[in-house]
């Protein structure tokens, strides 16, 4: 009998990947979507849509009623605590055995960032809920870089306030291929486990604009900003207030060694290496090309 799995963020970029990735397995995929309208492309893949919402508990019984495994991913927001509690509290009425929960960076109540102190007061939750846990922390994204494609492929720059600070970025495909291994586990082996996926090397973003430079076959150039001038950029496009907050806050934590640093999380649970930056390039060509 297969088990059945609930995504959440279903339509986002984590959880897309990560449904790309449990294609073809034997795990019946059930995603919880808040607006059925945009589910089109779930629905052709054959995955069973539900509609609920984290920030309301009375839409999430019917969501959780049967499901085994919890694939369970918050918005980057003031009420992600809420939310998640929310998920823990469905999840434990439902009898869900497993939840595998998508973090943050350090992760921690003394976090240099409001984003990671707030995902510690989740984490904590979780690992007390009484159901099996996996708590993945990622390092940053290289996918990030996708938001300033615009801007690279117009005039070859791109600008964040990380001064030189390396780190470790990771390719979201690889969180999510960490993530389908252990859904497609049995429950106890990666039961209590708090995994830091990262990529195999640190980079400078200066070093990245180098590496993305000889992809495209033209020079790209990082400017360091400071913090105002990165929160008023992130702002005049369109991003909110407190979401802008918090990418200069993690700019910040970053470009101090916050992130200097690699696992070997990736390869220890999937069985292969991670991807290089170079390698990520080479799959987003089409983005940052003039």
């Amino acid at each position: 009998m297969s088990r059945t799995v609930l995504i959440t963020g279903a339509t986002g970029s984590v959880s897309s990947a990560l449904l790309d990735a449990l294609d073809g397995s034997a795990l019946a995929l059930r995603a919880l979507v808040r607006d059925r309208s945009r589910a089109g492309a779930l629905e052709r893949r054959g995955v069973e849509v539900v509609v609920g919402d984290l920030g309301d508990p009375s839409t999430l019984p019917p969501a959780f009623k049967g499901v085994n495994d919890v694939w369970l991913l918050t918005a980057m927001d003031p009420r992600a605590p809420e939310n998640s509690m929310n998920a823990v509290w469905a999840a434990r009425q439902a009898g869900v055995e497993r939840v595998v929960r998508l973090s943050a960076i350090g992760a921690a109540h003394d976090a240099p960032t409001r984003n990671g102190r707030l995902h510690a007061l989740s984490d904590h939750e979780l690992q007390a809920s009484g159901l099996r846990w996996t708590i993945l922390r990622p390092h940053a994204f290289m996918q990030n870089l996708l938001w300033q494609a615009g801007r690279i492929a117009h005039d070859g720059t791109f600008s964040l306030n990380m001064a030189q600070g390396r780190l470790g970025m990771i390719d979201l495909r690889d969180v999510a291929d960490v993530a389908a291994h252990i859904l497609r586990a049995e429950p106890e082996r990666h039961h209590g486990k708090i995994y830091t996926p990262s990529g195999p090397e640190t980079l400078s973003y200066a070093e990245a604009a180098e590496q993305l430079g000889q992809v495209l076959g033209r020079t790209i150039h990082y400017v360091a900003a400071d913090a105002e001038d990165a929160h008023a950029g992130m702002v005049a496009g369109g991003i909110p207030h407190w979401l802008a907050g918090m990418f200069v806050e993690y700019g910040q934590a970053l470009g101090s060694g916050f992130g200097d640093f690699t696992t070997t999380d990736v390869e220890d649970v999937v069985g292969r290496p991670p991807r290089r930056f170079a390698d990520f390039a080479r799959d987003h060509v089409a983005a940052f090309a003039a």
